[in-house]
């Protein structure tokens, strides 16, 4: 059996993804287990399961879809190849919530001041 080549590596910033994850049902972890694996290994990840919501930002959302529910989870890359997840929610509208936008904006500054304020002393 062939082992998968890690091309990316998925950091989860302090508990915001995972309390997230603890919320959901077996087959949507599932679910996104498989997709992060997707987005760890695989070259060109399909826009379908992971894209820019804002270029100005950097931040992209990771997208799953179990039945007629749609969930993201916004994350932002360090170093190219670190992908660091934030806040996720369940997607109830067309439209992404601007309140989710903003805190994952604030979280990733927040994550780069700590790794900042860390690299200093």
């Amino acid at each position: 059996m062939e082992k998968d080549e890690f091309i990316r590596d998925i950091f989860y910033y302090k508990d915001y993804y995972l309390d997230f994850f603890n919320t959901l049902s077996p087959k949507v972890r599932m679910k996104f287990n498989w997709t992060l694996k997707l987005i760890a290994t695989v070259d060109k990840i399909p826009i379908k399961f992971f894209r820019h919501i804002t270029s100005s930002s950097g931040i992209f959302e990771i997208r799953v879809e179990v039945g007629s529910d749609i969930y993201r989870v916004f994350s932002f890359f360090d170093k190219g190849n670190l992908v660091v997840l934030i806040n996720g929610f369940q997607k109830k509208t067309q439209k992404t919530p601007k309140k989710e936008i903003e805190l994952a904006e604030k979280l990733k500054k927040e994550y780069f001041a700590e790794k900042s304020k860390n690299e200093e002393s």
